[in-house]
């Protein structure tokens, strides 16, 4: 079942013609994000969060869709891990983007 919704919805993504997903508005939410830089290890972490949690929305719109898969992975640790490494790879470019939080010399 998992693997039909996920097919249905990049399947609903690829149907859209170029430009779609930005012509159509994305759901409400926080301010737009202006910069990368943090203050903190810990701020860092918090806006990787962030921005893995943006991305879900802005590529699939259906909110229904979007509780049917997330009961899914609630359930699947697997899908979880994989969610984890997508904030990793997030928080990943936001610590190099913050020179590690290390003073230059």
């Amino acid at each position: 079942m998992r693997a039909m919704i996920r097919l249905a919805c990049l399947a609903g993504l690829a149907a859209m013609p170029l430009g779609a997903l930005a012509q159509t508005p994305a759901p409400a939410g926080p301010p737009p994000l202006e910069s990368l830089i943090t203050a903190t290890p810990a701020e860092g972490f918090d806006l990787a969060v962030r921005l893995a949690r943006r991305a879900v929305p802005m590529m699939q719109r259906d909110a229904a869709v979007r509780g049917e898969v997330r009961r899914d992975y609630a359930r699947d640790g697997n899908e979880l891990i994989e969610a984890a490494q997508v904030v990793a790879v997030h928080f990943q470019t936001i610590a190099a983007a913050n020179d590690y939080w290390r003073p230059r010399r």
